[in-house]
């Protein structure tokens, strides 16, 4: 059976990146299943889809009368083969490892419905070759979601080599439903916006390093000089060091020197100063 619209998602992963992607699925109306091996991070994931329902209330973002089937259409699931049974879309949420994503896909793949969609919100990792681990990796689409995904405007639709029409179809449906705006990129290394990101905020990293200018005055310049909401050091505190150096090594290894990562970026990491979830990165919290 050929799918035409999705109505049930399943995510796989409950931090900020699965649970924000659950709370706009539920807002906009599709039954949702929030997964996670950790029964903690799982509690704590509904809370925050809660909270986050609440607060989309009050910014009259959803009617009140609303609420409680909002909040209905989500439940929390530990039992993988129970939580993508019936999805029509899975979208994996998992921590930034190659391996451990191919994992993923190899065993949802043995689990979900024929017809279902499996989509990853990696940031830069290769959609091939995570499809690679699918059995129908034509069925495998990158769905990059941004942080935090009910204020950001923007879902990146990722094709692999071998993804089909019909599921970047179905992919750009469910985002647009989502109220998102669709940008599709060829799968390539950090495909168009981490590249672009990683570049900028590598380069502000850099002259933070030389003593061109302080932390702020370097945000500044990019927030008043070129309309950015938000200058690329204070992003880097909130995207994570440790996330941004990953993305950075591996777009060096793909790309070239250009994106080797700066000295002050390692050092930061070592400290175990990743950002705003520390307390300490560039800024302190």
């Amino acid at each position: 059976m050929d799918l035409t619209e999705i109505r049930r998602l399943a995510i796989l992963g409950a931090g900020t990146m699965g649970h924000g992607i659950a709370q706009i699925a539920a807002r906009a109306g599709l039954e949702t299943v929030l997964f996670d091996v950790s029964e903690e991070a799982l509690a704590r994931g509904l809370e925050k889809v809660a909270g986050g329902l609440a607060k989309a209330v009050q910014k009259g973002k959803l009617a009140a009368v609303e609420l409680p089937a909002a909040q209905a259409r989500v439940r929390a699931e530990r039992d993988l083969a129970s939580a993508v049974a019936n999805a029509e879309l899975v979208v994996e949420s998992a921590p930034e490892s190659l391996a451990l994503k191919k994992q993923i896909f190899a065993e949802v793949s043995a689990l979900v419905r024929p017809e279902a969609i499996l989509a990853t919100n990696t940031s830069s990792l290769p959609v091939t070759e995570i499809a690679s681990a699918a059995t129908h990796p034509e069925r495998v689409v990158g769905l990059h979601f941004f942080n935090p995904p009910a204020a950001m405007a923007l879902v990146e639709i990722v094709r692999g080599e071998r993804t089909s029409p019909e599921t970047v179809a179905l992919a750009r449906g469910v985002a647009e439903r989502l109220g998102k705006e669709v940008v599709v990129v060829r799968d390539s290394a950090g495909f168009a916006t981490s590249r672009l990101g990683i570049a900028l905020a590598l380069e502000a990293m850099r002259m933070f390093e030389e003593g061109v200018a302080g932390a702020e005055e370097i945000d500044r310049a990019l927030v008043l000089g070129y309309g950015h909401p938000m200058g690329p050091l204070a992003l880097t505190d909130h995207v994570g060091l440790d996330v941004r150096l990953a993305v950075a090594e591996h777009l060096a290894h793909e790309l070239g020197e250009r994106f080797r990562p700066p000295q002050v970026l390692r050092r930061l990491v070592r400290a175990g100063k990743l950002g705003r979830k520390t307390g300490e990165g560039f800024y302190k919290y």
